[in-house]
């Protein structure tokens, strides 16, 4: 086992420091996805807007892909100094991760020589995508989606609906998985279609949090007509479609969870400090335990990194986008627990933490949704680590 970096890896490491101390906007540095949020008239800044097109431009927008997709070839490892420079900076790629993160892969994978064109735009951030998959009565069960698509001679008829949709105000486009077939058996019978958000018959309707905040939204489809190019993959293969953009989507995620728990919990240290419950023996003790929690999470995302790297399925992501999600949770509601009624106050002239804490504690709730519920991830922990059969 080898435990060191590489020179190799050093000087990719130096060369990525240097480019993100030096280039990366003010507003980027210690960028906080919960407390900086934006509301639904500006989701996406100017400045992330600009700073996304200059990784891009620069061969650092996914390094492991070739320049003309804005990366630089470089190497499993070396992707994972790249998210973790990126995390211990606490600067953001984009805000929007649909188009570089499950799109971009999957037409890569997936796309004929037509729908692959459309991958540059998407990693550099021009053109905004958002992901049709969760429906109101089938949750985070993608099999369970009932949403339409009638294929006639060149086109699909779309009709249902999507719900918890991101970035879906000021998407162009829509990554959209439909039932293409409802006397199939449910896994065998959906397609994927990509659908033009200024298609007739669209209506998208924003989704207010209980924080105020509204980065989400509903989608209605009556009656769109989409052309039948606009299938990605075979026509009823949107299942094999859609586990493909489900692991693009996990195999990065722990990086920056794990990075954000631990920032999370030396926070509560500060706090703990400022508040005096830094002498108090069960809150030091719950501090660390979700320090044990965080430090041992990281340690097993380099051991599911290392078996993806090296081409292996790596079903530690499942666990570790459930445990970090939740993990989240616990550590933002004992950041409460320590401010008091403050952390109730949102006021930031008034509260002690400028309503950070609950904010956080608000939108950890949706972290355990977002991506592939816990329940999800427990089923898949069930049967793909455990062997355990199906109910």
């Amino acid at each position: 086992m080898q435990l060191a970096w590489s020179a190799q890896d050093e000087a990719f490491r130096a060369e990525l420091a240097t480019f993100l101390d030096t280039e990366a906007p003010p507003e980027a540095h210690g960028y906080d996805f919960g407390e900086s949020r934006p509301d639904e008239a500006s989701i996406i800044p100017d400045w992330l807007r600009a700073w996304q097109a200059k990784l891009f431009d620069n061969g650092w927008m996914i390094p492991a892909y070739p320049p003309e997709l804005g990366g630089r070839n470089s190497t499993p490892i070396q992707t994972l100094i790249y998210l973790e420079e990126l995390s211990k900076r606490r600067i953001p790629r984009a805000t929007h991760f649909p188009g570089y993160a499950i799109v971009a892969p999957s037409l890569l994978e997936f796309g004929n020589d037509e729908q692959k064109k459309l991958v540059p735009a998407a990693i550099r951030g021009d053109t905004i995508w958002c992901i049709g998959m969760s429906e109101p009565n089938a949750g985070s069960d993608l099999a369970g989606l009932q949403t339409r698509a009638q294929l006639f001679d060149d086109h699909f008829v779309v009709n249902g609906q999507k719900v918890w949709t991101s970035y879906a105000m000021i998407a162009s486009k829509c990554f959209c998985y439909v039932r293409t077939d409802p006397s199939a058996p449910k896994h065998r019978g959906i397609s994927l279609l990509i659908i033009d958000m200024d298609t007739p018959g669209i209506d998208v309707r924003p989704l207010r949090h209980i924080n105020g905040k509204a980065d989400f939204a509903e989608v209605f489809f009556t009656d769109v007509e989409v052309p039948r190019e606009n299938l990605v993959g075979e026509l009823n293969g949107g299942w094999m479609i859609t586990q493909g953009s489900l692991a693009h989507e996990r195999a990065g995620l722990w990086v920056d969870s794990v990075s954000r728990l631990e920032q999370t919990v030396f926070a509560l240290v500060d706090l703990a400090k400022r508040t005096g419950h830094d002498l108090d023996p069960v809150a030091r003790r719950r501090i660390a335990e979700k320090y044990e929690l965080a430090a041992s999470l990281r340690a097993l995302g380099y051991k599911g990194f290392a078996s993806f790297a090296q081409g292996s399925s790596a079903p530690e992501h499942s666990y570790m986008k459930m445990a970090t999600s939740e993990a989240g949770k616990a550590v933002f509601e004992l950041g409460m627990e320590l401010c008091g009624p403050f952390a109730a106050v949102t006021d930031p002239e008034l509260g002690d933490e400028n309503g950070r804490w609950v904010n956080m504690f608000f939108m950890s709730f949706a972290n355990t949704i977002a991506g592939g519920s816990s329940e999800i991830q427990r089923n898949i922990i069930a049967q793909r680590i455990l062997g355990l059969p199906r109910k």
